[in-house]
């Protein structure tokens, strides 16, 4: 079997653009003959079809489209365009099973968005008929190119090519024309809680606050701080690694045995207190009494919590004036 090309390479393809002679995949359809409704559908003997415009009301999002968030603001622009030059470009759709006479949006759901809001009745399509498979690779290769999707949609899309459709990460990379490593860390941003996962769809974050964060305990609580401080991906970074190197200062050192030095007593106290201020808190005992208590807090909102603390147990304790 002949080794599978890159996706990104093979889209103009699918649209027509490739074909010698082009004719009627590439030429705009016009005229009642060249509506879909006909019984013929000009197949070319490999699932390729013609251009022809259909009704606005027979065509319906994928359920592979990977795209989640569209900009309204850039929608109406494109309505204002559409509805002055119509739609240039047809969407690519193929056959809706469950419906005869209806089609699945392949690539262009914002341009079938646009053109409802322009009020347009009809718009031109290519209609192939391609796998679920096909449907979400083509989908999200599409919306890579055009810079369209948010990191977490990208990872969402890669995540379904390789739960849904068995792909591994070397064959995924191949089809969307990305490397390996890019999909694998674009993937590991689903492991983030929803709110940071939320914040990157938004375009607070960017993939590489994210992904520095992959690391803490408490992602969301240290990314809220990040947005608030307006800090770039290399301060963020920074900020991690300091964090990770108080919360292993804050472990329980261990002896040559591979067990930690502290009695039951001292590990069942470091846990009441950790509790108590929801804050991590180790306890090293020294020789003849001494000893120190240690706090390691995640933000500055934390900071301020210990400092309210100390000084309210100060003036609690201060001598009342005669």
């Amino acid at each position: 079997m002949a080794k599978r090309q890159t996706l990104g390479r093979g889209l103009s393809a699918l649209f027509g653009e490739d074909d010698a002679g082009a004719g009627e995949d590439t030429a705009p359809a016009t005229g009642a003959d060249e509506r879909v409704g006909a019984a013929a559908a000009d197949d070319d003997g490999a699932g390729r079809r013609g251009v022809r415009r259909v009704a606005i009301d027979r065509l319906a999002p994928s359920r592979y489209q990977p795209r989640r968030v569209f900009d309204e603001d850039g929608i109406d622009e494109l309505a204002e365009s559409l509805r002055a030059r119509g739609v240039l470009q047809p969407l690519l759709a193929r056959p809706d099973a469950a419906h005869p006479g209806h089609f699945e949006i392949v690539a262009g759901e914002r341009r079938w968005r646009a053109a409802q809001r322009a009020g347009l009745h009809e718009v031109p399509i290519l209609l192939r008929d391609l796998s679920d498979r096909e449907t979400l690779e083509v989908a999200l290769v599409e919306n890579l190119q055009r810079r369209d999707l948010n990191p977490i949609e990208e990872a969402e899309g890669y995540r379904r090519l390789v739960e849904e459709f068995d792909h591994s990460q070397d064959a995924l990379a191949e089809v969307v024309g990305k490397s390996r490593s890019h999909v694998a860390n674009t993937l590991r941003l689903l492991q983030l809680p929803a709110g940071v996962r939320d914040m990157v769809s938004d375009g607070a974050l960017s993939a590489g606050h994210a992904r520095a964060m992959l690391a803490l305990d408490d992602p969301t609580a240290f990314a809220e701080e990040v947005v608030r401080k307006g800090l770039n991906v290399r301060q963020t970074e920074t900020l991690v690694r300091e964090a990770q190197k108080r919360r292993a200062q804050a472990r329980p050192r261990r002896g040559s045995a591979g067990k930690a030095d502290k009695d039951a007593d001292t590990l069942a106290l470091e846990r009441d207190l950790s509790a108590r201020l929801g804050m991590a808190v180790s306890i090293d005992a020294k020789a003849e009494g001494a000893g120190t208590v240690t706090v390691t807090w995640q933000s500055l909102a934390q900071l301020d919590e210990i400092l309210a603390r100390l000084s309210g147990a100060e003036s609690a304790s201060a001598p009342e004036s005669d």
